[in-house]
């Protein structure tokens, strides 16, 4: 058992982190300890990026404890680099955090400050993070510090301690500027709106999301744009941010629905919405548009009729969930529990049309499936010939008329190594008219001795 973290008192005290339990013990008997707990940790971090997305769209996470922002060309909206740093760490002691930030050119020499002290030059080479036997071979050449290697060509360092040692060097202390990549995406549009006194209630805070929509309105109508995805995030003066997510099924820009929408995700909430000491920020995102010109309606109103079952079908994925609410579309395999896909029905994808029976005919599949199918008993005239009576459920079903078999191969890399069987399917139908969809599980005195009859569907 060893430290994992310490607080800034048991650090003043001698307990460090990588330090044995039972000698931390020794040294503070009343050390007060706690089990780590890695997914909480990442949650939280995930909350404070998600904070610190009122500084920057461009943030990183660097580690396990650590964030990385890129605030170029956002830091005068906070009175420059220096009060942007202040306000963020303001906010994160409310939140009680122990906060180590650094401003610096470059991402690695941010990380480099923050963790390691302030004066590059000053730190130890353990601030390139190299691995521990490059670290042991710099110390034994009597390069302790950043400024030892810079102060010597970059050839002979490349030559006796490999181009990744260099590189790390050139990151840290020598200004070479590698990009981070943010942990989401930058949205196609943003509109946000600032308070200079706090929002506390609910009313308030939708009045404002419907005058952002209006705006991201204006601005996609004049881009000939509608959106799919909408994201509203409502940042906290404590530093915590709320999001709210909904997704249409079409491209639109109608601010009443978006805000039907919106109005659908807040009452489906699990956790209501807490504004604690209020919203000082609301902001409007739109990640995904797409085409959206305007529609001539025909005179027999079909337009207007696939309009109303797509809202209908956006309202039913935000209230329920997004794969709540699920459309089929046939795919092209001869085994009929895999002859369709099921998908989530606010997305947009190209849905092939059903094989349909010849005119006059029953259908050849039945319209519910059971997943497996249904063990049943089964009395036949022959081992090989369709059913006279069977029993499902306790009950016992007396046939009167059957079709079939119509037999299904089993795949093909199923049947290489004998684990495959056919089926011969029937279609029967009982003396009250009930119809079934049945399949004996094997070529009788071929693939089994006694093979075993199942349900498999139902016809409406």
């Amino acid at each position: 058992m060893r430290i994992v973290a310490s607080s800034p008192r048991a650090l003043q005290l001698g307990i460090t982190p990588g330090m044995g339990l039972a000698d931390a013990r020794a040294q503070l008997p009343d050390l007060a300890i706690f089990d780590i707990d890695r997914a909480a940790d990442t949650t939280w971090l995930d909350r404070i990026a998600d904070g610190c997305g009122r500084y920057t769209p461009m943030v990183a996470l660097d580690g396990i404890d650590g964030l990385i922002l890129d605030i170029s060309g956002c830091a005068h909206l906070f009175g420059g680099e220096t009060g942007l740093n202040a306000d963020l760490t303001r906010r994160l002691q409310r939140l009680g955090m122990c906060v180590q930030s650094a401003l610096a050119d470059t991402p690695d020499a941010a990380h480099a400050q923050a963790r390691h002290g302030r004066d590059i030059g000053a730190m130890s080479v353990e601030a390139l993070e190299l691995p521990p036997e490059d670290m042991v071979a710099m110390r034994r050449a009597g390069l302790k510090r950043i400024s030892d290697l810079t102060a010597r060509p970059s050839a002979p360092l490349a030559a006796r301690f490999g181009e990744v040692a260099t590189d790390r060097l050139a990151r840290v202390a020598g200004g070479r500027d590698i990009r981070i990549s943010p942990r989401r995406p930058e949205p196609a549009l943003v509109v946000e709106r600032g308070f200079a006194e706090p929002i506390t209630h609910v009313a308030a805070m939708l009045a404002s999301i419907e005058q952002l929509a209006g705006d991201a309105a204006l601005r996609m109508q004049e881009a000939h744009r509608g959106g799919r995805r909408f994201e509203a995030q409502l940042f906290r003066t404590d530093g915590l941010v709320r999001s709210l997510r909904i997704e249409t099924g079409l491209p639109t820009r109608d601010v009443p629905l978006l805000m039907r929408l919106f109005d659908e995700r807040i009452a489906a909430l699990n956790d209501p919405i807490d504004p604690g000491f209020g919203f000082d920020l609301v902001r409007l995102s739109v990640p995904l548009l797409e085409q959206l010109n305007p529609l001539q309606l025909p005179l027999e109103g079909g337009a207007v009729a696939e309009d109303e079952i797509a809202r209908l079908i956006d309202r039913l994925s935000t209230r329920l969930g997004y794969g709540r609410v699920r459309r089929f579309t046939p795919q092209d395999s001869h085994i009929p529990e895999q002859a369709m896909l099921a998908f989530p029905a606010i997305e947009l994808r190209p849905v092939s049309t059903w094989p349909a029976p010849e005119p006059g005919e029953p259908p050849l599949r039945p319209v519910h499936l059971f997943d497996p199918p249904q063990l049943i008993e089964v009395v036949a005239g022959v081992p090989d010939g369709p059913p006279r009576q069977f029993r499902w459920r306790r009950t016992l079903h007396e046939v009167m008329r059957a079709e079939g078999p119509e037999r299904i191969g089993s795949l093909w890399w199923r049947r290489a190594d004998n684990k495959g069987l056919s089926r011969d399917y029937y279609r029967v139908e009982d003396k009250h008219g009930h119809r079934f969809w049945l399949f004996r599980h094997g070529i009788y005195g071929r693939e089994a001795a006694n093979p075993a009859w199942y349900l498999h569907g139902l016809f409406a």
